[in-house]
């Protein structure tokens, strides 16, 4: 994933938590930001140590950042997207984790029409 699709500054993160919208399923949180006149999406990940070790909480990561490069084409340009892992997915394998995502990206119509 290429540093102009990620958002990485605390004070971007801070602004998406205060002014944007979240939805949650078991093992996600999605806080998204609708930001009119950016040509792509961007998205923050955030994976706390409770999940596990280093090692457990880069493959979440991984498994996170190849599903977005998967629904690159199909999702909204306009948004900065932050993703939260909670507890669950540690037990997830990448199809799971990715079905997840589609499942809570789906519910806020976040993704674009085919």
């Amino acid at each position: 994933m290429k540093k102009i699709y990620r958002v990485k500054d605390n004070k971007e993160f801070q602004h998406v938590f205060k002014h944007g919208k979240s939805f949650a399923n078991r093992q996600l949180v999605l806080y998204y930001l609708d930001k009119p006149g950016q040509p792509h999406f961007r998205i923050g990940l955030s994976v706390g140590k409770k999940i596990g070790n280093a090692v457990m909480r880069n493959r979440i990561k991984r498994y996170l950042r190849q599903a977005f490069f998967e629904l690159e084409g199909s999702i909204r340009p306009t948004t900065d997207l932050i993703i939260i892992a909670r507890y669950p997915t540690r037990q997830m394998n990448f199809h799971e984790v990715k079905k997840s995502l589609m499942h809570l990206l789906s519910k806020e119509r976040l993704l674009a029409k085919k």
